[in-house]
């Protein structure tokens, strides 16, 4: 692969061929691998904007360029990404911003932005040959990695904590997954998920092993930069789990600063729940990781040992952005507000985001008349349960015109 030079170690810095490895071998499984691409080549030979203005794939797949793949047709592949980036009608105003915009990951295949490292998870799987491909998940990397699988007819064996939602089980049982429902939290659950793995030799989709599902998940940055004509706003807004997915945003991000397409990288904007925020508690604090309760109704980011420490704080870092958290209910409250004002539907992790950034705007740290997109990476009908404790219930009728007027509702 012409377009990719090797690998480089998060930790120590040693520098490897690009050939099927998952973590450093001198710093073991802590030793998460950057992927290291040819940007010259890149630039020579594969992407520019005239290049993509033409492109009539309307999915992710329009980045291969950018991607840890041997070039092939992706179109019998599930057709990921390339959703919706809205500027919002009435919040931002309402925030004082000079504008703000809703990238809507929820609208993907399985619901998700999950869907971009599972997409990429699956055809690097196709491409080395594997019948079964694996991972621990809170839900959402579960149903992507079981959806974006059976597509492509590769069989799924998915680990998840009891407590995953039921819509997201759901979906994993219609995939044709083999679920295992672990009774612990998802430190137990990815152990069990990477013992199995090591045992019977599937291949690992554990994005905070695999160092190929950052450069799937990076294609929300590729997909904002162009759909926002390559004027990135000032701060980008992302909800905080694993560490994966922001440290992808950013690494978006810095291959289009590199590649010369933008001219510079916004400030990223990290975002967790005051039930489970280890980065925000290290950032504030000045110190490393520590593990983390996971007491939050946003399951998708409950990830109380982070395995992407190092890409999630050089993001932040990095962009000189902020990491700040927010409480159930302001998640709860921003799951209405985002619904009534803008028509977006998210669940409890995907509005995160958009709820820090209210309070980022509260606490000065984003500025009046600052720009802002705000990633929602996960459809509201994940997680229904909380979904009504959002908005409510339904108002009672009898089926006559008076009982209406009676009702109260109009």
């Amino acid at each position: 692969m012409k377009h990719i030079s090797g690998y480089k170690c998060t930790l120590c810095g040693a520098e490897f061929p690009y050939t099927e490895l998952m973590t450093c071998p001198r710093c073991g499984e802590q030793g998460i691998l950057d992927i290291i691409f040819d940007y010259t080549y890149i630039k020579k030979n594969l992407l520019s904007r005239e290049g993509l203005a033409k492109c009539t794939d309307n999915s992710m797949w329009r980045y291969k360029a950018l991607m840890p793949l041997a070039d092939r047709d992706f179109s019998p592949f599930l057709r990921v990404g390339w959703t919706p980036l809205y500027r919002s009608n009435s919040l931002g105003r309402e925030l004082g911003l000079g504008a703000l915009y809703i990238k809507d990951d929820g609208l993907n295949p399985t619901a998700s932005l999950k869907d971009r490292a599972s997409g990429v998870a699956v055809a690097k799987a196709v491409e080395l040959g594997y019948d079964t491909i694996a991972c621990s998940s809170t839900g959402n990397a579960a149903s992507s990695c079981a959806g974006n699988a059976a597509r492509m007819g590769v069989k799924t064996v998915i680990f998840v904590p009891s407590r995953a939602p039921e819509g997201k089980v759901a979906q994993l049982m219609i995939f044709g997954a083999k679920v295992v429902s672990v009774l612990g939290d998802y430190k137990a659950t990815f152990d069990l998920s990477k013992a199995a793995i090591d045992k019977y030799g599937w291949y690992n989709r554990n994005a905070g092993i695999n160092p190929i599902l950052t450069e799937g998940k990076k294609t929300v940055a590729l997909e904002i930069a162009e759909q926002l004509s390559w004027q990135v706003t000032d701060w980008v807004a992302c909800s905080v789990g694993d560490g994966c997915t922001i440290g992808g945003v950013y690494n978006g991000f810095y291959d289009l600063y590199t590649l010369g397409l933008i001219d510079r990288i916004p400030k990223i904007l990290g975002v967790q729940s005051t039930g489970c925020c280890p980065f925000v508690d290290a950032a504030r604090e000045g110190r490393a990781l520590l593990p983390a309760e996971e007491n939050t109704l946003a399951d998708s980011i409950a990830v109380g040992v982070p395995r992407n420490p190092v890409k999630a704080m050089r993001a932040v870092a990095k962009s000189e952005g902020a990491w700040i958290a927010v409480s159930d209910e302001q998640i709860l409250d921003t799951m209405r507000v985002l619904g009534r004002t803008e028509g977006v539907f998210g669940e409890p992790a995907g509005v995160t985001a958009t709820a820090g950034i209210r309070q980022a705007v509260a606490e000065g740290i984003i500025k009046p008349g600052e720009t802002v997109t705000t990633i929602s990476t996960g459809s509201g009908l994940k997680d229904v349960k909380n979904a009504l404790r959002a908005a409510g219930k339904p108002t009672g009728c009898e089926p006559s015109l008076q009982a209406l007027e009676n009702s109260g509702i109009l």
